[in-house]
């Protein structure tokens, strides 16, 4: 019986009463997370398990965004439920098979993140979904909400159902790249403005420090613009989840290059610094390319911040003792290419390769 339970859901004329294997009563996960989760087989390279469990809507429609960088986006060929998402499978499950493996395997997870989509549904089911899984499990809830159908009125429902913390997904450093993107440009139905209000929303019902913001490196911006999307971030009272743009196959910007790993990783010393007050913005310098040079603090605490490798590991949501729970394992990369993000606290080897990266960012012309 486990056994046929552990199977992800594929047909989709074999679902809910209505014929339809949609949301509240199916989700999708991730392909590491049904992993973890032994619903699935397969080895973590580097012993690299994820401690958050990502639970995402699903609908037969999908989603009614079009962002040019997302395996989701309604633009993209294939049903909704077949598309990849950070270029892996998301397999479908019902969510009463989700929770169950939720209380068997809670004592090796950190938190649980239910992410929306665009759809007329979602922020209704959202807390439904939120609901269940509170029920079955004590674990940290993240909701990684869709602004542009989600206001104040649904982050006050999350929170009273148990969620403690929320997401919203700018993404684009900019408001020129989030329209090109994510918004007119493309026919997409988000608006940067809209994108930030419910972020200061999310901060005044959540609290200072419960709300993350996440930003792509490489999408266009420059190093100052998103060095001051993320000042703006932590000045609102957020922090920044950052991400290594990475093509996803099929969609619009399926040929656009990635960023240098080099500059990638003194990004993640500056959203370190902010995040962490260590440094602001203001203090910062940048060369005629608008690419930063300095840090705003010594060249010794630079140093010792590399040495402590905490910059490059995953920024994301914490478990119930503020230890990394949303690690992500190459949510980034493939196993077989230097990570971006470590979803660990890295090795010696690590730290001598990351310093060697950010110091070929410098020797560039």
């Amino acid at each position: 019986m486990l056994a046929l339970e552990s199977l992800a859901i594929r047909d989709s004329n074999s679902g809910s009463a209505q014929g339809k294997i949609e949301s509240p009563e199916y989700v999708r996960t991730s392909c590491a997370a049904a992993m973890a989760l032994n619903l699935m087989s397969g080895l973590f390279y580097r012993d690299a398990k994820p401690r958050c469990i990502n639970l995402l809507e699903v609908y037969e429609d999908g989603c009614k965004a079009s962002c040019a960088y997302c395996g989701l986006s309604r633009v993209r060929p294939g049903k909704f439920g077949e598309k990849s998402f950070i270029r892996v499978e998301w397999p479908t499950y019902k969510l009463d098979l989700m929770l169950k493996r939720l209380a068997i395997f809670e004592r090796k997870l950190g938190r649980i993140c239910i992410s929306m989509i665009t759809h007329p549904r979602a922020s209704k089911d959202v807390i439904e979904i939120a609901r269940c899984v509170r029920s079955a499990t004590s674990l940290p809830m993240s909701a990684l909400v869709t602004p542009t159908i989600v206001g104040r009125e649904n982050i006050v429902a999350l929170r009273s159902v148990g969620v403690d913390m929320i997401g919203v997904a700018i993404d684009a450093a900019t408001e020129e790249l989030f329209d090109r993107f994510r918004g007119k440009s493309i026919l997409g139905p988000h608006r940067w403005n809209i994108y930030w209000k419910v972020l200061r929303e999310a901060v005044q019902v959540m609290g200072r420090g419960k709300v993350g913001c996440h930003l792509i490196v490489g999408l266009g911006e420059t190093d100052k613009e998103i060095i001051a999307a993320m000042q703006r971030v932590r000045d609102l009272g957020a922090k920044t989840h950052l991400f290594s743009f990475y093509p996803e196959e099929g969609s619009m910007l399926q040929l656009h290059p990635r960023p240098f790993i080099g500059r990638y990783r003194a990004i993640q010393v500056a959203r370190y610094l902010i995040d962490n007050g260590l440094s602001d913005s203001k203090l910062m310098g940048f060369d005629e390319s608008r690419r930063v040079k300095d840090f705003g603090i010594s060249m010794q605490e630079l140093d010792e911040i590399i040495d402590r490798g905490e910059a490059f590991m995953t920024s994301g949501c914490p478990d119930k003792d503020g230890l990394l729970a949303c690690n992500r394992p190459f949510a980034n990369e493939r196993p077989s290419e230097p990570l971006r993000n470590f979803p660990f606290k890295p090795e010696k080897q690590d730290i001598e390769q990351t310093r060697r990266q950010i110091s070929s960012y410098y020797k560039r012309c």
